[in-house]
């Protein structure tokens, strides 16, 4: 039997959980109205918690800069996993032969998107919705298993992850930046292109640790408080360039 002092912190948590419900949905029933609508609530729509007229509009939109920023983005990103997965395996890995970082499967889709890109070859559209399903499911593994190794950092180890976050926020703000000054970028590009190098750092970083025991406790620290440090940090650099 639970000691009543648990019902009553259960209850004390469970009460603004609950008012907390109500707005949250209610912002989750907004993003789904037309922008016409978006912040006007009738009788007829539950207190504004279901969405009339339903639309996702708003969020396949691209974020930030458009489908242009999107186009640049997509070329630093093959870039930046291209190297991630052949070099950065290769350090993560202790050195020795290159081909370890062959064996990375990103390095190989990377290398068939060129060529079914520069040969305009395409798959069925069954199997592109498929392998596509499949690909999702990575994310939400990876961040069980980041959440997994969160749970296990003790504070004092954190302030390691807080300077080293800090170092790379801003190496990967003034790098990017100084480069693409130096060879003249435009604004659209110069942005997404601090954009992409500024983010934090990603969960794959964490996978591979794990894989090649690279310290991965220390990397799942980097990963929560770059994340942490980024909610501030991305509308700032958002705001230079927008």
């Amino acid at each position: 039997m639970l000691n009543r002092s648990y019902y009553w912190l259960i209850l004390a948590l469970a009460i603004p959980a609950f008012i907390w419900l109500v707005p949250t949905l209610w912002m989750v029933s907004l993003s789904f109205q037309p922008n016409d609508v978006l912040a006007r609530t009738t009788s007829s729509t539950a207190l504004g918690l279901i969405p009339a007229p339903f639309t996702a509009e708003n969020y396949t939109a691209l974020f930030a800069f458009g489908q242009a920023g999107f186009d640049f983005a997509v070329v630093i990103f093959a870039v930046m996993a291209i190297m991630s997965f052949t070099f950065g395996v290769w350090v993560v890995a202790g050195g020795g032969s290159p081909v370890t970082a062959l064996r990375e499967p990103l390095v190989w889709g990377a290398v068939l998107g060129l060529l079914f890109m520069l040969m305009g070859w395409t798959v069925p559209e069954w199997m592109g919705n498929t392998l596509d399903m499949i690909g999702q499911i990575a994310i939400p593994l990876m961040l069980v298993t980041l959440g997994v190794a969160i749970s296990r950092l003790q504070p004092r180890s954190l302030g390691r992850a807080v300077w080293m976050s800090a170092l790379k926020l801003a190496v990967c703000v003034s790098l990017p930046l100084a480069v693409g000054l130096w060879f003249g970028l435009p604004k659209l590009a110069l942005g997404v292109l601090v954009l992409q190098v500024a983010t934090p750092v990603a969960v794959t970083s964490y996978m591979l640790a794990t894989k090649y025991r690279a310290g991965a406790d220390e990397v799942a620290g980097l990963v929560m408080v770059s994340t942490l440090i980024s909610v501030v940090a991305i509308p700032v650099i958002l705001a230079f360039f927008i």
